[in-house]
């Protein structure tokens, strides 16, 4: 059996997603639905059956599962870069990730982790997943410390080669819809652009970059569950990985793929940054993927410009946008 928690989330969803592609329909759906409108990710998936994360994690502590366990893809975790709730998020994202890593370790089965480009805070020492450099890393919110805190934990229990911790960059695509305030710019853009023909875009506060001028690694989820799929195949390789494209694009490059996705002309305006977000704002993320490279992913990174327009025609703007 495959478990995927986070499974009515976005990448956890996607990645059921991409199971039922591949012919996997064995899989347990871990997550908290509560009353958000995620359960609409998991309408046209296929899987066994769906367990509320607090009931799995009490099967896991008390080894009571009713099932046979291939693997853990863990997904489940607040991804919130604006919760203030600490103890939360250390229940919540890292306590209960080293749980169900110590329970695959002892059992044999694959774990595959959600961390995020986040915890490099500031990027001042880049963008390098070198397992040496994660001590040194400094996050700027509480969820990249959260992350960060697992990877910590990995490493002086001596089993990162074990497990795959994934830094996913600025990850957008199907599924996101429930997100709120955390969906990516792209599916803000495009309900933005649709009312009113502008976007708005974030003034700079750094003297390097112009307005609209920061930039980031998006990618695009379809490609980040091609990664996972890679990994849950090939278990022997453990490690922490960057998920990225590998090259960094300015939001004013998203911009213009969505305007011209929509077919509308341009027009951006730019507005004031809220001031609790100009000390904890990362100006540039790039993911090196030298290292999943070199472990043998063969997975190629969708181009901005395509995603955008996939994103935009095949899903936003049809009736049933889900994957």
């Amino acid at each position: 059996m495959h478990i995927v928690t986070g499974g009515a989330g976005f990448i956890g969803s996607a990645f059921v997603w991409k199971l039922n592609e591949m012919g996997i329909d064995d899989v347990i759906i871990v997550d908290n639905l509560g009353e958000t409108e995620k359960w609409k990710n998991l309408v046209n998936r296929r899987y066994v059956d769906y367990f509320h994360r607090d009931d799995f994690l009490d099967m896991i502590l008390h080894d009571e599962l009713p099932f046979e366990v291939d693997s853990i893809t863990h997904m489940g975790a607040c991804s919130s870069t604006t919760e203030r709730d600490a103890d939360f998020l250390m229940e919540n994202n890292y306590r209960y990730s080293v749980t169900l890593a110590s329970w695959c370790l002892e059992n044999d089965a694959r774990f595959i982790n959600a961390s995020s480009a986040s915890t490099y805070g500031d990027g001042e020492l880049g963008f390098m997943d070198d397992e040496e450099l994660i001590p040194s890393l400094k996050p700027l919110n509480m969820y990249g410390y959260s992350k960060q805190l697992f990877d910590l934990w990995a490493l002086r229990a001596g089993c990162m080669g074990r497990l795959a911790s994934l830094k996913f960059f600025n990850v957008f695509g199907p599924n996101e819809y429930h997100k709120d305030d955390m969906r990516s710019v792209i599916c803000k853009a495009y309900k933005q652009i649709g009312e009113t023909e502008t976007m708005r875009l974030f003034k700079s506060y750094h003297p390097d970059y112009e307005d609209g001028g920061q930039k980031r690694d998006f990618v695009y989820v379809k490609d980040c569950v091609e990664v996972m799929w890679w990994l849950l195949e090939n278990p022997q390789t453990g490690g922490v990985f960057n998920v990225g494209t590998g090259q960094s694009r300015t939001w004013n490059d998203l911009a213009r793929a969505v305007f011209a996705a929509m077919d509308v002309p341009e027009d951006i305006h730019y507005i004031d940054m809220p001031e609790q977000l100009q000390g904890k704002y990362q100006y540039y993320t790039e993911a090196n993927v030298d290292k999943l490279k070199a472990a043998g992913c063969p997975v190629g990174f969708t181009s901005l410009e395509d995603a955008a327009r996939d994103y935009v025609q095949n899903y936003l703007a049809q009736a049933d946008p889900y994957l």
